[in-house]
């Protein structure tokens, strides 16, 4: 989500929310699930794969969603608790490509239906699924009715799937990283013995974990055991490869809603890892039907298995619990530095004035009870009567793990009272007053700000949502654009290296900490300069690939057609009002999209594969490998540039020689960089590498033709504290900022490897 704003000089921001396109999941939607099999004995057939087999599948000839039909669908029973043998309405997992190649719903291939097993209020996941995307990324939530050869089976709740596709979606990757499922082995539920995903590091034998993690990916074992090495040894390096905000909500999520089914409770599960191109890992959250107290069992310091809690030590569940605990290592390790401790609680306190205080929650879940009360009402197979769902909102109903599933505000009010008067809540952090942002010559953003006791500030800021954000301190010393010294009004600056940067402001003292906006880094602010759109000669096409097998691929990790412009100036130039066209008679066919640029001497993809959904630059047609005729046209459709492309052989592009200026001829590929004559990666491995500042106190830049594979750091002993995916970029930056100060060496596999130096 961002805060977005255009800034000419001076002024202030106004918020708008980036929505999600997916109706399947609006939550304010019912869909009908209606599913046919040949066989008449389907439960007994889907009751004994899931005994012999958790991951077969049987087919159903015919499977409807909102009257739309599908041919030949996977289907299965899926889960642990929610699923038994005896129970009458059991959690469904259709796979609708299980035959029919890429076949989906709205983009959705797969569909997880939970049957409400543990939850009488039936609006536990839902709920907390809309929470929780308000400040990080997670699977949405809503409900469907089911079908099964004829049979009403009731109302389930309908889950978003996480998988690469789930990745690609929200990561800005191709979804090939080292992925994992953090669950145990055990049947896909609570492990044994301490045998649970709790990034505990026990050595770098691999066989070591696996029982306790799933691989998703190709590879990624050693990635993670690095992971938990540094959890463990060199916690001082985690923010280069953790990404430590998100992982932060999800602690206080966990902590508010006493979601104890999960990394912070007894079985630390029910969490995906994903490696991002930044070589950071994200979690991600999932399983929610057991929120809001209906697990009640945390694992004691040094333990294994849980504790059952009393429905008061869950209302009195310190907002500090596991930062103790050596067996949550993510938790203990984070909450150890002051700072990560500070934004913890500051994220913590959000949560609550934004959703329990105020009792906004208890109206939401109401909303969402009225909406569904009918079907739930009718549903034939529910775990709980009608009584009980109406009450549980407020109070218990028998049933559950602990004997008594709590009611929402039965356990959330109080719960509420006692974290607001907790001392390490009952602090005072710095307070905001007017902000704004303005450009000085065009290359440097100036932010300024007004702050009340803080002892130290920053803006963290990025150039787009795939980056990182850096820190560029605050100071209130009149030498940063900042006013007179010690005025309360603090400044700090960060260069505009493109049309539009996003950044958020963090405050401290040594009580708290306070962001802005804040749901940070969730929520940002973006400042946006007017670009001069390209003209005549300025911007050309410079390399066209029509027939891509085994080159580079986009996003959606698929080996596209492609089209490469090349700024020939040195200012970045708007490209939104421009055109492609494979069609001369056409020339409008695809408009470039507002926010489309092209940095000074830089190039520009466009994936030529008929997938705008999947980007701004994808544009609306694709090229034929016999040959075609490609056109890019001004904003009045005066010709800019145009080729003609003959017929093409497989990964040889038709590229200007010399760069940017030459004649067309077929040459080897160079993605996103230079044209060459020779082999584009022979090229790049023989070019020179530049590798700057160094010594160095933050940022390390590094630029060479199409950088490829990954970028190791180690240190001194010759440990690795850092690990970047690079795909066909001439560029990258990598933030030594929050390693200790050394010597580090920089490897960019296989042969090239330099020393830098980092100052603090």
């Amino acid at each position: 989500m961002r805060h977005k704003c255009l800034f000419f000089l001076l002024c202030f921001f106004l918020p708008f929310f980036r929505g999600q396109a997916q109706d399947f999941f609006d939550l304010n939607t019912i869909s009908e699930i209606r599913i046919q099999f040949n066989q008449s004995n389907w439960n007994h057939l889907l009751d004994s794969l899931k005994e012999n087999d958790d991951q077969e599948y049987l087919t159903a000839p015919t499977v409807e969603i909102n009257g739309q039909f599908f041919a030949n669908v996977g289907v299965k029973y899926k889960g642990n608790n929610a699923y038994d043998p005896d129970f009458a309405k059991k959690p469904l997992d259709l796979e609708l490509d299980h035959v029919v190649n890429n076949q989906n719903y709205q983009g959705v291939k797969d569909i997880k239906l939970n049957n409400g097993y543990s939850d009488p209020s039936f609006v536990r996941e839902a709920l907390s699924f809309e929470l929780l995307n308000q400040y990080t990324e997670a699977p949405r939530a809503n409900y469907a009715k089911v079908w099964i050869n004829g049979e009403y089976q009731g109302v389930y709740v309908n889950i978003e799937h996480i998988n690469k596709r789930f990745v690609r979606d929200r990561f800005f990757t191709d979804g090939e990283n080292p992925f994992f499922k953090c669950n145990p082995a055990d049947y896909d539920g609570p492990g044994t013995g301490g045998n649970y995903s709790d990034l505990v590091f026990i050595g770098a034998d691999s066989s070591a974990y696996e029982d306790k993690y799933k691989l998703e990916s190709d590879y990624g074992w050693r990635e993670l055991i690095l992971l938990m090495d540094s959890l463990k040894n060199h916690p001082e390096g985690l923010a280069a490869q953790l990404d430590v905000d998100r992982v932060l909500w999800m602690l206080a999520f966990n902590n508010v809603l006493i979601n104890l089914d999960s990394y912070t409770g007894a079985y630390a599960q029910n969490y995906y890892l994903y490696l991002d191109e930044n070589g950071r890992w994200l979690p991600v959250v999932w399983d929610l039907n057991l929120d809001f107290g209906a697990f009640p069992l945390l694992t004691p310091p040094g333990g294994f298995g849980g504790l059952p809690l009393t429905l008061t030590q869950m209302q009195q569940l310190d907002p500090l619990a596991q930062a103790d605990n050596p067996s949550r290592p993510l938790i203990s390790q984070l909450l150890a530095q002051p700072v990560w401790r500070r934004m913890y609680l500051a994220h913590l306190r959000t949560l609550l004035e934004e959703n329990f205080s105020n009792g906004a929650y208890a109206l939401r879940a109401q909303e969402i009870q009225d909406f569904i009360a009918d079907e739930v009402q009718n549903d034939p197979k529910k775990f709980f009567s009608y009584a009980d769902f109406q009450a549980n909102l407020d109070t218990g109903v028998p049933g559950g793990f602990a004997g008594t599933v709590p009611g929402l505000t039965q356990l959330m009010d109080p719960r509420s009272a006692f974290l607001s008067a907790h001392p390490a809540l009952n602090t005072t952090p710095p307070a905001f007053g007017s902000y704004a942002a303005q450009a000085l010559n065009g290359n440097v953003v100036t932010i300024g700000v007004q702050i009340a006791g803080a002892d130290a500030a920053w803006v963290g800021w990025r150039f787009d949502s795939a980056a990182v954000f850096q820190r560029a301190l605050l100071y209130d010393d009149g030498l940063h654009q900042d006013g007179a010294a010690g005025d309360g009004f603090w400044g700090a600056s960060f260069p505009l290296n493109a049309p539009r940067a996003q950044y958020f402001i963090y405050a401290e003292n040594a009580e708290a900490g306070r962001f802005l906006p804040a749901r940070a880094e969730h929520e940002f602010f973006v400042y946006e300069i007017p670009l001069a759109t390209a003209g005549a000669g300025e911007v050309v096409i410079n390399e066209v690939l029509a027939d891509n097998e085994t080159g580079s691929a986009d996003e959606a990790g698929e080996r596209e057609d492609w089209l490469e412009l090349y700024n020939t100036t040195d200012k970045t130039l708007s490209l939104a009002g421009l055109f492609l066209s494979d069609k001369p008679a056409q020339p409008a066919l695809w408009p470039f999209p507002a926010g489309a640029y092209i940095s000074a001497g830089g190039y520009r993809i466009v994936w030529l594969d008929e997938d705008p959904d999947q980007g701004i630059y994808h544009a609306n047609f694709k090229l034929s490998a016999d040959g075609e005729t490609l056109r890019f046209s001004g904003p009045a459709l005066q010709l800019y540039d145009q080729v003609v492309v003959g017929a093409q052989q497989p990964d040889l592009s038709f590229g200007r020689y010399p760069n940017g200026s030459g004649p067309f001829v077929s040459m080897p590929t160079t993605f996103n960089g230079p044209n060459s004559l020779s082999s584009g990666q022979e090229e790049a491995a023989a070019a020179p590498i530049r590798i700057y500042p160094n010594p160095s106190s933050q940022l390390v830049r590094i630029e060479a033709p199409a950088l490829q594979g990954p970028i190791e750091v180690f240190d001194a002993l010759g440990r690795r504290v850092s690990v970047r995916a690079v795909k066909n970029h001439p560029s990258v930056e990598l933030d030594f900022g929050p390693l200790p100060a050394g010597m580090y060496y920089i490897r960019i596999a296989p042969h090239f490897s330099r020393p830098v130096l980092v100052q603090h």
